[in-house]
């Protein structure tokens, strides 16, 4: 049962873990990716020479605008940048294919290093420099933006880590010697350079290991939600008593009475563009505190392989061992709605439940769901394609025998706040979209008060009792049956 790099290569996932790597599924991306400040934070001079270089890439960009302007075409060479995908990290729903670096990344960055990356490399508040700057001041800038510009600059390192596992623990069948572009900037030629590696192969490309100790989940370190949340703080680290008194003065005057949560974060994003020493104060703040920065990530990066390996390679055994989920019926509908219906019995009866827990806590997000469903599903004959868009949105998933049999699932967690509207019109929407008659919803509970809502919305909008509308009871309380929920 093949879902993650040491099934596909034979390889001890032990033997993995002691390397260092993380075990990337080879299916689909995992929501996991590459903080910089775990780079500069870091004890390993590999580490940290990997940051400087970073950093130095930035400040010949900054020299190079300031000298004599950068053209179109080196924009695009420079700034620009594919995503690495062969890491298997993201937030893809189908497979590995990110956006990489567009234009809004590469002109964010452009239009910024004569403002706050004009003393790049010369910090006089904070003790280094730190790319992830960029998004705590521009708009449409975010982690995956940070961390793909980063991992790009890193790739060479992650070529070298990557084969030297292979050297040591995979077959030379299974391995190539590739071209791998963008691998070293040479500051003479001022271009960079390809280099060849041999990784490991498969469908056509090769594949990337990458450290867990510079992994995290959700946020990078340093980031603008934090910071927000640290205004206060970061203002009373102001030694300026003139200055702390004009800033609040800002901020006062920018605030409407009773505010509510989004004025006040709106005000306090507008006072920290006026007041640029702040963002470097809170900068400095997270620099003071980054021990707690290793272990949150590595909280972080176990959580994601308690979910996302450990429990779905479970429920993958339990389905398997049964001989009934991955049997092949004669049309897609058929077959989706046994697969989720045996998925039902499974979490409801057999103690599946326990497989979207971490911590005792339930899954929370819809997105992590549908993740997981997508790797259960990945034996299946069938093309399954994730976040389907025919132009109205996505759907979850399209499952498909060419063109005339296809089928649409929709996952949905019924503490989802429109979940009633989603019933109503959203699978209707899709069906047209798609010109396919088949749709199947189902609906994940965790709680029997969540049980009773969606029997009571099922029952007023009529579809209650439907093949098609399948609610499964995920609850660890004491189960009732679901027929019996008034």
């Amino acid at each position: 049962m093949k879902i993650y790099f040491t099934d596909y290569f034979d390889v001890s996932p032990a033997d993995l873990d002691a390397y260092g790597a993380f075990n990337i599924s080879l299916i689909n991306d995992l929501p996991v990716f590459v903080d910089p400040f775990l780079l500069f934070n870091s004890e390993k001079d590999e580490y940290k020479k990997l940051h400087s270089e970073i950093v130095r890439y930035v400040t010949f960009l900054r020299d190079m605008a300031a000298e004599e302007g950068i053209r179109k075409g080196l924009l695009k060479a420079w700034y620009r940048f594919p995503e690495v995908k062969q890491t298997w990290f993201g937030y893809s729903r189908v497979g590995n294919g990110g956006s990489g670096l567009g234009d809004n990344f590469g002109q964010a960055l452009h239009e910024n290093l004569h403002t706050i990356f004009s003393d790049f490399g010369n910090e006089q508040i904070t003790r280094g420099s730190h790319l992830e700057k960029l998004c705590l001041i521009k708009d449409g800038v975010g982690r995956d933006n940070i961390s793909d510009f980063a991992t790009n600059l890193i790739k060479g390192f992650l070529c070298q880590y990557t084969q030297e596992f292979a050297d040591i623990y995979l077959d030379s069948s299974r391995t190539k010697v590739v071209p791998v572009t963008h691998v070293e900037f040479n500051y003479e030629t001022r271009s960079w350079k390809n280099k060849n590696f041999r990784l490991p192969y498969i469908d056509g490309d090769f594949v990337l290991l990458t450290p867990k100790d510079i992994l995290t989940k959700d946020e990078a370190w340093i980031n603008k939600h934090d910071m927000i949340g640290d205004f206060d703080e970061v203002c009373a680290s102001l030694s300026n008593e003139t200055l702390r008194a004009q800033v609040n003065d800002y901020l006062l005057r920018l605030l409407p009475k009773d505010p509510r949560k989004k004025e006040i974060s709106a005000a306090a994003s507008a006072t920290l563009r006026k007041f640029p020493e702040l963002i470097d104060r809170y900068i400095r703040y997270k620099e003071d505190n980054g021990d707690r920065a290793i272990a949150l990530s590595e909280e972080r990066v176990r959580e994601t392989e308690d979910v996302f390996i450990q429990h779905v390679r479970d429920l993958v055994k339990d389905l398997n061992d049964s001989g009934a989920f991955y049997h092949e019926d004669p049309n897609t509908y058929a077959s989706s709605l046994k697969r989720v219906n045996f998925l039902k019995q499974v979490i409801e009866n057999n103690d599946g439940y326990r497989f979207f827990y971490v911590k005792g806590q339930p899954v929370k997000r819809e997105s992590d769901l549908q993740l997981m469903f997508r790797l259960t599903w990945y034996a299946a004959s069938e093309d399954v394609n994730s976040e389907v868009n025919n132009g109205r949105g996505p759907v979850d998933y399209k499952i498909s025998r060419g063109s005339r049999d296809s089928t649409l699932v929709e996952f949905k967690l019924a503490s989802n706040s429109k979940l009633r509207q989603n019933l109503e019109n959203q699978v209707e929407v899709y069906k047209a979209a798609n010109q396919t008659p088949n749709s199947i919803k189902v609906i994940m509970c965790f709680s029997l008060s969540e049980m009773r809502r969606v029997i009571s919305v099922l029952n007023e909008l009529g579809l209650a009792g439907r093949d098609d509308v399948v609610v499964i009871d995920a609850s660890r309380e004491n189960k009732e049956s679901a027929s019996n929920v008034r």
